[in-house]
This record gives structure tokens, sequence and C-alpha cells, in this order.
């Protein structure tokens, strides 16, 4: 068990977005609000997570973002994980560490400034210099340079084969002069490149997106967005059933049948939800009474009983929406023995910790919390919204802390989740793993520029995270995306959950 000293310290996002009120000027969007412009063109989204880090664009308010089409970066993911032009035009490798990107010359910031190579660099460094670092850099360091006014050299530490898939995560979004005039805090309101341009932002409530009429892709078919940020499943249900919205996400499990199949598409998602425990401090850093934890999960009454059957059984950390992973998985390594119940009944309450944002994930929390409890722990639960919690997780404050995580979200590739996730300098690591064979296995993979080699590398990391017990995976999620498919067309459907509305999203 390694001992905390070797641990770098790390810094909770800032949770400021309940009292954000971002109102930026549009000349270069089309003008109006909620009711303004577009009238019943402009669409109603209710999305499931409020700003947690007032829009940062270095946490996941980035994917928030990025979800509603306001923020791009050099490249963007297709749907087999691939890179494809975006910001940028074209790339080449130029030896192991180094390579060459040509910045699209059409493309302006909703500002109104031109998108160029200094913009771009501007970005990453800023990126690269944040504090905690995004997720999608944990794993490696870049340095970026302008050679002219449409190339970018990006050169990383040590050999970087994702790159061109890392920078389309949307924490490396390329944003404009004007949104870095604040030290303390990055803007993308009316700085970004997207179809739509963030006009307003209503603390955690609402957001009002305005279309860019100077997209380098054309302009969008919506003119407008109006958010409402809901967290309680059942509500965000409700609206699309009196369409008081057109898009919901994420529609509970308990909903998607009462809704029907009209308002209700399910499709295959690379989110495990697992239960992480604290390797650091308290009852489980003791690697015997994780393994306790671990027997004690039943991940069959999990599916039945909480998601209805529109969920699949936890087989690692990487589920279905992974398709080469089961025929690559490994047994777990380093296993310790289960400490035997009357050794786990003699230990302190532990504290289990959730968030409502998923409507399922507190009930699967009740279930666990009986699953640990006839195995002989005592629980008490805290659940709360997403935000208010965040920061406790990363901090190492609850024992355990059940979470839907999706492995391939920040390079469409496990080896960035692995390294976030579980490694000594992880900035995502709730489980406050610092093991050196997994660091050393999850390294090994991330230097691999084969892509079978990599996959079958990102399998033995697994075996060994798996071997210490610090997440045990519960259950492998499904997606569950509401709107009517009869008036609302072009909602993406994106199993690495970086797309929802985009340019041809609209009603009609």
């Amino acid at each position: 068990m390694p001992t905390s000293h070797l641990r770098p310290r790390r810094v909770a996002l800032p949770l400021a977005a309940a009292a954000l009120l971002v109102p930026v000027a549009t000349a270069c969007t089309s003008s109006g609000s909620s009711g303004g412009s577009g009238g019943d063109q402009r669409l109603k989204v209710a999305m499931a997570f409020p700003p947690a880090q007032a829009m940062s664009p270095y946490g996941d308010d980035a994917v928030t973002l990025s979800r509603l089409a306001v923020v791009e970066g050099l490249t963007r993911l297709d749907r087999n994980g691939e890179a494809k032009p975006a910001l940028a035009a074209s790339w080449k490798r130029d030896g192991d560490r180094a390579w060459e990107f040509t910045v699209r010359e059409n493309a302006v910031f909703q500002d109104g400034t031109k998108l160029d190579a200094a913009a771009v660099v501007r970005s990453l460094t800023a990126a690269q210099k944040a504090s905690p670092k995004p997720r999608v850099l944990s794993d490696t360091t870049l340095t970026a340079t302008a050679e002219g006014a449409d190339t970018v050299r990006i050169t990383t530490k040590d050999a970087d084969p994702l790159l061109p898939q890392r920078l389309a995560n949307p924490s490396l979004s390329v944003l404009s002069a004007a949104a870095y005039k604040d030290g303390s805090q990055v803007n993308p309101a009316g700085h970004a490149t997207g179809p739509f341009t963030l006009a307003e932002v209503n603390g955690a409530v609402s957001a009002t997106l305005e279309r860019n009429d100077t997209y380098w892709g054309g302009e969008a078919k919506a003119p407008g967005v109006d958010v409402k940020f809901v967290a309680d499943g059942t509500a965000r249900a409700n609206a699309l059933r009196t369409k008081d919205v057109d898009v919901a996400e994420y529609v509970p499990i308990s909903q998607a049948s009462l809704l029907g199949d009209g308002l209700v598409h399910e499709f295959p998602s690379a989110r495990t939800n697992g239960l992480s425990l604290n390797t650091e401090r308290g009852v489980f850093a003791d690697p015997a009474m994780r393994a306790a934890a671990r027997e004690a999960i039943d991940s069959q009454a999990l599916v039945d009983g909480v998601y209805e059957g529109r969920a699949d059984t936890a087989q690692g950390l990487l589920g279905p929406g992974v398709p080469w992973a089961a025929d690559l998985r490994t047994a777990p390594t380093g296993r310790a023995k289960a400490a035997a119940p009357a050794e786990v009944r003699k230990t302190s309450e532990i504290v289990l910790a959730t968030y409502t944002n998923r409507p399922e994930l507190p009930e699967v929390a009740t279930v666990v919390q009986q699953q640990l409890e006839k195995r002989g722990f005592t629980v008490k639960q805290v659940v709360r919204d997403y935000a208010q919690m965040e920061a406790d997780a990363l901090a190492g404050k609850y024992d355990a802390f059940i979470q839907a995580r999706n492995t391939l979200l920040d390079t469409a590739d496990p080896v960035s989740y692995l390294a976030s996730d579980f490694t000594c300098d992880g900035s995502f690591n709730i489980t406050q793993l610092c093991a050196p064979p997994v660091d050393t296995a999850v390294d090994r993979a991330a230097a691999l520029a084969d892509t079978e080699a990599r996959h079958r590398a990102e399998m033995t990391a697994e075996a060994a995270i798996l071997g210490s017990d610090a997440l045990v995976p519960l259950v492998h999620e499904r997606f569950v995306q509401g709107y009517d498919d009869t008036r609302v067309r072009g909602v993406a459907l994106d199993p690495m959950e970086r797309t929802l509305i985009t340019a041809d999203t609209r009603v009609g």
C-alpha cells in the first residue's frame, strides 16, 4: 500500500456555477433569447448536469459545451473513434514526438476575430498550464508553437500516437484571445467557433444559445437553443412528455417504458458504473476490505432490479461499448484475499456517496448498501447533486463513491481514462490509487503506436487495476436519450457523449 507522501496534491475544481451569470454581446450571431427570434423553431433542451466549473473548458463543463455545439478543437471523432478534420484541415506526423497541423482558412471566432495558428497555440498552452490539468492531458505534456499563420507544430514529451484523437477532446477546444482576458477564469461565451454561441448562462438553471451565422461549416438549421439544466430525471422525462422540451438528456430507466418507443432512443455506450473505493485512507485502505466489498456486489441484481434489463452485467472496466475489450480481457492480477465477515463487522462505519443527476445511481446506492451490509459493513449514504460532491470526491473524503464513467470520453481510447482515474498523477483519481505496477502498465500502453498492441497492453493494465480492487465495476450502461422522432431531426446519438445538438439538429 503506497504512503500518502508519494502522491502529488490534487486541487479540486472550482464549483462556481451556481452564481454565474454570463451575458455576452452577439454581434456576429442572431439576436434574441428564450422566446426571441426563431419562435417555435428554437430548440428546447433539458440537460442533466448544470455547470459545475462556471463553464470552464478544463472540466466536465467542456463536455456540455461540446454537446451543445458551442466549442470545437483541431479535430473531431467519427463514430469509430478515428480523428477527422475540424479546425485543422490536415495534419502529418514528424518523427515520434512531433506533429504539424494546418489550420482551416475559413474559420472565424464568434466574436469576429480570425482563427489562426497563434490562437491555437494560445488555447493549447493555456490548457497545458491549467490547474488542475484537464483529464485528457493527465498522461502527456504538449508544447505548441506557430510556424507561420496557418501551421501549428505540436511536440509531446513522449511519443503520443493518439495525439490527433486527443486534440478532439472538448477540454482542448480553441478559443479567441478575449476568452483569456480574466486571468482567473477562461470564458468561452462568445469566443468559440461552433455553430451555436453561448449567449447567456443563468447559474445552474438555464442557458441561451444563438446561431452563429459565420460558422465555417454552414449555418445551423435551428435559430437558437434554449437550455434548461434539470438534475431530476423524472422532471426531464415529464418535460419531454408535455413537450416543454424537444430533447431530454439521459431519460431515466424508470421513465423509458412510460414514454414509449417514439420518445425513447436506446443505444450502447462506453460507460461503466463503478464503485470507487478509497485506497488511501479509512476502511478501504486495507486491500482485504476492498476485496470483501467486491465479493459483496451482485451485478445481475442491479441490472434486473434497477435497470430493468437496460444495462449489461459488469465484465471489467471496459464493457460492450468497447467492442474489442472482451476478446482481449485477462484475469485480474494480484488480488488480496477477502476479509471474513467477522473481520468486516469490526470496522468503522463507511460513507457511501453518489449523485442525483443520473437518476438510477441513488437506487444503485441503496442496493449496493444492502449488499455491503449483508457482508458485514456498516454503511452511511450521502446523495447530492454532482456539483456539490465533485471536489470532495476528488479529495478522497468518501470511503466509497458510485459514479458513471465514460471510458472513451477523453481520447476515444481508454488509455487516457486509465491514466486519469488510476495512476499516481491522475487528475480524476477518486480511488486515490497510487500503485507502481498500474502506472507502469498504463505508461506501456500509452507508448504503443500499433492499435492492437496498445489494446492488449490496456487490458493488461485493466487486469492490474481490477486486481487492486480500487474500483468494483457494477454495470455497463446503455444510453437512453429522449426526443420525438416525428418532429425533431438531427439529434446525435453518440456513444462517446461528445455530441448531442449539432448544426443539423432542428424542429420540423
